[in-house]
């Protein structure tokens, strides 16, 4: 019961996370697009093309990871045989991911030199190996069955179209 709780909990995390961060990525780009829009000089005139760059590549993989955020916590509630520690790993990398990858382009973005991005890019290679940690831990688990459900190898063979394999002694 502990452990459905857990699963609930890291759900609704990763649900409220995914939603709040789609909002707040979709409104960098409203106002990236108002200031591409209104022609505002320190946005997009040509010296600044590393700066309009990186922070539209913080709001699109913001954008992505927040939906990432939301499709891990549906996938919690749908797949809560997923390992206790694997869970709990994928937990930490995707919140972490979506936050480090934007952010690091954003900085990046934020003080360039010239053609050259600021030290905030950094963040860029970090936050795109927690994704890469969160998404296979995930996949992994996803794909685990309860070993303490001894019809669970039944359901999942009858979920892909093969028929039921009976248990008891044949009727011949």
């Amino acid at each position: 019961m502990d452990e459905d709780h857990n699963n609930a909990a890291c759900a609704r995390r990763h649900i409220r996370f995914g939603w709040w961060a789609l909002l707040v990525f979709l409104s960098l780009g409203m106002g990236l697009e108002a200031m591409h829009g209104l022609k505002i000089g320190w946005y997009v005139d040509p010296p600044n093309e590393t700066r309009r760059l990186l922070w539209t590549l913080a709001h699109a993989h913001g954008t992505l990871l927040a939906l990432v955020n939301i499709s891990f916590g549906l996938t919690i509630r749908t797949a809560p045989n997923h390992a206790p520690r694997g869970r709990a790993i994928a937990d930490r990398c995707l919140i972490a991911a979506a936050i480090l990858l934007p952010a690091g382009f954003f900085l990046g973005g934020a003080i360039n030199y010239g053609s050259d991005p600021g030290l905030g890019i950094l963040l860029v290679p970090v936050g795109a190996i927690l994704l890469l940690v969160g998404v296979l831990v995930t996949a992994r688990g996803v794909g685990r069955e309860d070993d303490s459900d001894p019809d669970a190898a039944t359901r999942s063979e009858t979920a892909r179209g093969q028929p039921k394999r009976s248990r008891g002694r044949s009727g011949r």
